[in-house]
């Protein structure tokens, strides 16, 4: 018998599957939508281990822009910013992750002014874009949503929903951030959420229509998940938390949220079957999804009355941990409400959350970074560095070793030795 020719194949086989393991190990970690790869801000690498000190981080490149509050899209090769320009233009550069090299930009007219109770904090884009299957879906501020080929930054198609839906341009312009599932985009856009085809832009169903009380769209980001049985759009508006039919757009469940001026602005924060909130002058909540013989329903377990701002909290073994109007930390028993502890020193107005195991970092709005043990029997802050001279509203892009801090007029990678 010739083994030689068996010999053969068996070590091609075995360099073939070193080589796909070496790839798969080697593969970069990406944030390609609001919060990152799950939407809550959580880091799902379980080889990742952060430091004990924010001692070792570097500054690998940095990118000057014009203003914008939409957090960095980060891709395999690539990262995505916007910004708006000259208070005229909207601008969406690319940049080769590893150099900082910009490779193409596309831009169009828009450009709106806030009411002024807003504008120390500028009148210019929010909305983060979301990157799925080769293109970047963008929220331009006057309610323009762009998909954009990424290889080449040619535009796809785009839909300009005020002009469809007749709504009037949002008075804080387009602030929530697109979700893509499947073939499908959701948003809240048009004074109403809709569900759109990536392909092509075409309205498949628009639901909870004027749903944004006073001022204009909503500024909650949708989320999708499996709650209570039912797999489903989970959407706060202006003035409501409420569950979706994602093939239809039927509301299975709803309950009006108390807000001052339907400042309903975090992304709901999922507990298993529950759902916690909290809202500038309605407090902290938590509501209950039950599905039984006769549908969906919703009820409401506990309140507080904490009040959450613009930071989107995080979850951590049966705790919420936010961060407040108020400008201090927080932390929630989930099940029961009790208040745990709260920072006695206050940060800035706000603050932008990631979790890796019992560990957060948040990015402040004056260009801190603090990392913080997530320890439910009082606050504790490991360390904090400065990283940005500029204040730094749009979310932290956390993507293994790799931060991206999007600033007010630039965008910077840092490295963070694990």
């Amino acid at each position: 018998m010739n083994v030689e020719p068996t010999m053969k194949r068996h070590i091609t086989l075995i360099f073939a599957f070193a080589s796909l393991t070496t790839s798969l190990i080697s593969k970069p970690q990406t944030w390609e939508q609001w919060r990152g790869p799950s939407r809550d801000g959580k880091i799902h690498d379980e080889a990742a281990k952060w430091p004990a000190t924010l001692s070792g981080i570097k500054t690998t490149w940095t990118k000057k822009l014009n203003e914008g509050y939409s957090s960095p899209i980060v891709t395999e090769d690539h990262v995505f910013t916007v910004e708006t320009k000259d208070k005229s233009d909207e601008i969406v550069r690319a940049f080769d992750r590893a150099s900082g090299k910009q490779l193409w930009e596309i831009s169009w007219k828009g450009a709106m002014k806030v009411p002024f109770f807003a504008r120390k904090n500028g009148s210019w884009v929010r909305s983060t874009p979301v990157y799925a299957n080769g293109t970047l879906y963008v929220g331009g501020i006057r309610e323009l949503l762009v998909a954009i080929d990424v290889k080449t930054g040619k535009e796809k198609w785009r839909v300009d929903f005020v002009e469809r839906e007749k709504s009037g341009v949002p008075t804080f312009g387009f602030v929530s951030s697109p979700i893509v599932d499947g073939e499908f985009l959701y948003v809240q856009a048009g004074g109403e959420i809709t569900k759109l085809r990536c392909s092509d832009g075409k309205k498949v169903w628009g639901s909870m229509k004027d749903a944004r009380a006073m001022y204009g769209s909503a500024f909650s980001s949708l989320v999708i998940a499996e709650v209570a049985g039912k797999n489903q759009l989970l959407a706060q508006t202006r003035e409501e938390l409420a569950g979706l039919e994602l093939a239809t757009g039927k509301v299975m469940w709803k309950y009006k949220v108390k807000a001052f001026r339907g400042m309903n602005i975090l992304t709901p924060t999922i507990i298993g079957d529950t759902l916690f909130t909290s809202t500038y002058g309605g407090g902290s909540s938590l509501f209950q999804i039950s599905t039984g013989s006769e549908g969906m329903s919703v009820s409401k377990t506990w309140s507080h009355k904490t009040e959450g701002y613009m930071s989107s909290p995080l979850t951590h073994e049966g705790h919420v941990y936010m961060h407040g109007r108020d400008k201090r930390f927080h932390c929630f028993e989930a099940k029961t409400g009790e208040l745990k502890w709260s920072s006695v020193k206050k940060f800035s107005d706000y603050a932008s959350l990631v979790i890796n195991k019992d560990k957060a970092l948040a990015l402040t709005a004056d260009g801190n970074l603090l990392l913080i043990d997530l320890d439910p029997v009082a606050f504790k802050l490991l360390d904090t560095k400065k990283v940005s001279d500029s204040s730094t509203w749009a979310h932290l892009a956390v993507c293994g070793e790799e931060l991206f801090v999007r600033e007010l007029k630039g965008l910077i990678k840092l490295e963070w030795p694990q």
